[in-house]
């Protein structure tokens, strides 16, 4: 069977990338759209797009129904489904085949099999593949206090419960007392719903700070199953990847024929074809345990496909087709070292708070050996509905320092104007000395705090950053200015008062003065004055500056009031602080606002309860993750503004806490 019209059932990053390799098999494509992702990168990229009404993804890409007709409606002869979505629903897999439709992914019956993760364990402990041991508490069973604590202590602490029907993290909650379980078991099952559709969770025994490495294998419909080596995933946050790399430091042939062997076994327990993931835990002393089979194309699979030269995508859509797998699979090696990076919109110093808005510039260089997977560009608008993620940024090289090192100027360099995101975070780790000698688990970010990996921005950065902002302010002026453009707005005959710019980042002020002459500069912030400044050069977008005899390029986008400086001192964000500014917030004191927009899932206070700091007073749902908005300070809840349910928008007062005197 040969495919001709290609369906990717996905959007994003995932989607424009399935779009790329079809393109190049001569396979015309369709995209398939929510109402947010009208004009997004991968809805041009197809050949065809057929919209999905509504936003949320229960009613746009969790829709089988909708997309089987979409197919139907264009004359799609394939579906590629990506990952996540429906990319591991059985149901959907069987659909296609019942409509004609080339499901490009496992059989049902291997979907299936791994569709429940305690019968997966079990099926892989009868082919010999080292698991730990765990329960199922089913998406229809009531909750019983005495039963879950009875099964968590069976099983022993600490433990994990996770979403029994999904991945990426959610629904995952890490439990270590008895006192816990109730909350975690509950807290976890609602996610899993929200997120899969299906509030079934498990518990297993969690193994501390272990390794996660993963392998990817590989199937056909002629019986052969192969690995293509493992991927090194550990650096987590939520428990979820940001950093990921191929091979594992800490793998050696040894242990590498060992993990290929388990998760070939592990392949040809269920008849797998097609790409797939095996994961294991591994311990520090090299010992391994099953964690699941992912029975789709993996968010990492770019680092394999840079290590072994193939195009995995490609390749699925040959088995699809019914082809044996090429020598150039069968056979693979690896080449050099390859890293990805995962960027999103979030706030690591917020315990990895998604943000939202508009994308207004997203730039990467083009370095060599580096390639960036993208669905966002300049204009793009990062919702609520949807995972944050903004790009993976992956690079090649001949050792695992070069990859690194690759990898940390590709991000240092970037220009990402918009949300906040984790960019920072991500080149310091590309630079810290554990993560360079390859001693990485899924403790790294616990050891390693992301406010101390970034650390604060250097107060010399923010004067050098703040002036050129103010300068590149001064040109824009001048340029639209009607009369005499040539000189400097300010600028006098004879000596006069300095010119002013306010700006703030973070907690911080800035005070920035500086005086043209005739070819010279005065200039100061915070009333401290800067060596030596000198412009070789200013205009709205780009100065050229020297301070303390060191020149430097500086690049300045303004939007609004926000000025977002790029140079080799990194990035800065700088909010202009208005001349004339408005009366305050409405907000009275102590008030708890919503850091996004999402909905209200929990209320864990009363109005009238004593609290301390930290407690938290309202959990709510956005971008498919809980998140918990907690009591700043010991107090009193005097106020409760939202309940179970509710849609709250950024900003919204969710409680109002009145501190106690000391």
């Amino acid at each position: 069977m040969t495919v001709h019209k290609l369906l990717v059932a996905n959007r994003g990053e995932i989607a424009e990338r399935i779009i790329r390799s079809a393109r190049a098999l001569d396979i015309a494509t369709v995209a398939v759209h929510s109402d947010p992702d009208a004009d997004a990168l991968f809805v041009e990229a197809a050949d065809e797009a057929v919209r999905l009404p509504g936003a949320a993804p229960s009613e746009t890409y969790l829709r089988a129904d909708r997309i089987i007709e979409a197919a139907r409606l264009t004359g799609a002869d394939a579906i590629h489904p990506g990952y996540g979505f429906l990319s591991e629903n059985a149901e959907f897999a069987r659909a296609c085949a019942d409509a004609g439709i080339t499901f490009v992914g496992p059989p049902v019956e291997a979907i299936e099999a791994m569709g429940s993760k305690i019968a997966a364990k079990e099926l892989m402990e009868k082919a010999g593949v080292p698991v730990l041991p765990g329960a199922t508490i089913d998406d229809a069973e009531e909750i019983d206090s005495a039963a879950v604590s009875a099964l968590a202590d069976g099983i022993g602490y600490p433990l994990l419960v996770k979403a029994a029907f999904g991945g990426g993290g959610r629904g995952m909650r890490i439990v270590r007392s008895a006192a816990d379980v109730l909350d975690a078991v509950t807290g976890a099952r609602r996610e899993a719903a929200s997120a899969f559709g299906n509030g079934t969770v498990f518990l297993e025994r969690f193994v501390e700070d272990p390794r996660h490495v993963e392998v990817q294998i590989f199937g056909d419909t002629h019986g052969t199953v192969v690995h293509l080596f493992e991927r090194e995933c550990s650096i987590q946050r939520r428990y979820q990847k940001i950093v990921e790399e191929a091979p594992s430091p800490a793998v050696d042939e040894a242990l590498r024929t060992r993990l290929g062997d388990a998760a070939v076994a592990a392949g040809a327990a269920i008849g797998y074809t097609g790409a797939g993931t095996v994961e294991f835990v591994m311990a520090q002393t090299g010992e391994f345990f099953f964690l699941e089979v992912n029975t789709r194309l993996q968010v990492e699979h770019p680092v394999t496909e840079e290590i072994t030269g193939l195009d995995l995508v490609a390749l699925q859509i040959a088995v699809a087709e019914g082809e044996p797998l090429p020598a150039e699979v069968t056979g693979a090696t690896i080449t050099g070292h390859a890293i990805e990076a995962r960027l999103y919109a979030e706030d690591p110093s917020q315990d990895y708070l998604p943000g939202s808005g508009t994308v207004h510039r997203f730039s990467v260089p083009a370095l060599p050996g580096v390639r960036v997977d993208t669905g966002v560009r300049d204009g793009s608008v990062i919702g609520t509905h949807y995972d944050p993620m903004l790009a993976k940024v992956i690079a090649h090289g001949r050792t695992r320092a070069e990859a690194a090192r690759k990898l940390a100027r590709a991000l240092a360099e970037a220009e990402i104007h918009g949300p906040v995101t984790n960019r920072d975070l991500l080149v310091a780790i590309l630079r810290e000395p554990e993560f360079l000698a390859g001693r990485t688990d899924t403790g790294y970010l616990t050891r390693h705090e992301p406010a101390v990996l970034i650390g604060p921005p250097a107060e010399s950065t923010l004067a050098v950053h703040a002036l050129a902002a103010a300068l590149a302010d001064q040109s824009g002026r001048r340029d639209g200015a009607r009369v005499q453009r040539p000189v400097p707005t300010g600028w006098r005959n004879v000596r006069s008062a300095s010119q002013h710019a306010e700006y703030r980042i973070g907690d911080t002020d800035l005070d920035v003065s500086y005086r043209l002459g005739r070819g010279t500069l005065e200039a100061g912030v915070n009333g401290t004055a800067l060596a030596e400044p000198a412009v070789l050069g200013a205009g709205p977008e780009r100065v050229d500056l020297r301070v303390g005899g060191v020149r430097r390029a500086v690049r300045v986008h303004r939007v609004g009031d926000t000025v977002y400086v790029d140079s080799v001192l990194g990035a800065s964000t700088l909010t202009e602080r208005p001349r004339l500014p408005e009366p305050g917030t409405d907000a009275a004191p102590g008030s708890l606002l919503a850091p996004m927009p999402g909905t209200v899932v929990r209320v864990a206070a009363e109005a009238g309860q004593q609290v301390e700091q930290g407690t938290v007073i309202v959990v709510f749902e956005a971008m498919k993750m809980e998140h918990s908005v907690r009591a700043p300070v010991a107090g009193t809840v005097a106020r409760l503004s939202v309940q179970v349910g509710d849609t709250v928008e950024s900003g919204e007062i969710l409680a109002v806490i009145e501190e106690v005197e000391a």
